[in-house]
């Protein structure tokens, strides 16, 4: 709006911008070229989470026409006893795994980080099981852990330990699922080293000028520098251990006295053994409302930990 010597408000007519043909060029071109991400998207995560709102309100078996339950699905999941076993045995897995990942990938880094002859080479050896086929790893591990003729049960009873259960007791199934995935730490490991390979020298040497040991510069320098990098890793950690599937489904089905069911084996059972899709969406959304619960948390708590630079 503007106003005229006499004092009257006029309109202000904005012509709208239009597109050079340049332009249009580059937007046709980009979406040309996203179009296989963004279609993808929209029929492999958007459509199906979708549709599994609407599943969750029906009872499904996949022959017979979906039946309308309205909270019925909801309701079997509060009195599901399985449901609370299934997420303690990920919660357990979780907050003793991640942490112990990330000191063994953390750990890693750090000596894979010197200048010593050879360091590629250990870079590629320890990084070479994370990308590992999750058949070959489970297949791999079973020998491993195998009570009577394993290699694990083998190297402890030289010091006279053992032999151990591993994955055909509850006690011990867990720890040995834990254990497992100390080896695919590779991936964290990677993104740690990046981060130690972006702290500035410079800040290490003024610290030592100031007087500041090892532990010191390492302590007040280094982990405030990577503390995004340690945020990260964990994120993605908890993220992937509530996921955890593969290995429990190839190696236990969940056994022994369902010690390794976890939620997403158990969301399994119900969609494709037990051919109750209505409830194992239900459980599918619980599960992510979970994540994003933990997620929304470590956000929160991040403020007071993390560092980011030129953050005043």
């Amino acid at each position: 709006m503007t106003t005229t010597t006499t004092g009257r408000v006029q309109p202000v007519v904005q012509q709208r911008r239009r597109m050079s043909p340049a332009q249009w060029r580059d937007l046709r071109d980009g979406l040309l070229y996203t179009s296989p991400f963004l279609l993808g998207v929209l029929f492999l995560w958007v459509g199906p989470m979708l549709y599994s709102l609407y599943l969750m309100t029906q009872d499904w078996n996949l022959i017979t026409d979906p039946k309308f339950v309205g909270l019925r699905n909801f309701e079997r999941a509060l009195e599901d006893p399985l449901v609370t076993k299934s997420l303690g045995n990920t919660a357990y897995y979780t907050f003793i795994g991640v942490p112990l990942q990330l000191l063994v990938a953390f750990g890693l880094a750090l000596m894979l980080n010197q200048s010593v002859k050879g360091l590629s080479l250990y870079r590629t050896i320890y990084y070479l099981p994370s990308i590992t086929p999750a058949v070959a790893f489970a297949v791999v591990w079973i020998q491993i852990l195998n009570p009577e003729f394993g290699v694990l049960n083998n190297i402890l009873g030289s010091v006279g330990i053992g032999p151990i259960k591993w994955l055909f007791d509850p006690a011990w199934s867990k720890p040995a699922f834990i254990l497992m995935s100390l080896w695919l730490t590779g991936f964290q490991m990677i993104i740690f080293l990046a981060g130690l390979q972006g702290v500035p020298r410079e800040l290490k040497d003024a610290a030592a000028i100031d007087g500041a040991n090892t532990w010191g510069r390492f302590w007040n320098v280094t982990v405030p520098i990577i503390s995004p990098v340690i945020f990260f890793n964990l994120i993605i950690g908890i993220i992937g251990s509530f996921q955890v599937f593969t290995s429990a489904f190839i190696m236990t089905r969940g056994g022994p006295q369902d010690s390794t069911l976890f939620f997403v084996l158990y969301i399994y059972r119900n969609a494709f053994e037990y051919f109750r899709m209505g409830y194992a969406a239900t459980l599918a959304w619980l599960l992510f409302l979970i994540i994003m619960i933990f997620t929304a948390i470590q956000f929160f708590v991040a403020n007071r930990w993390v560092y980011y630079e030129g953050k005043v």
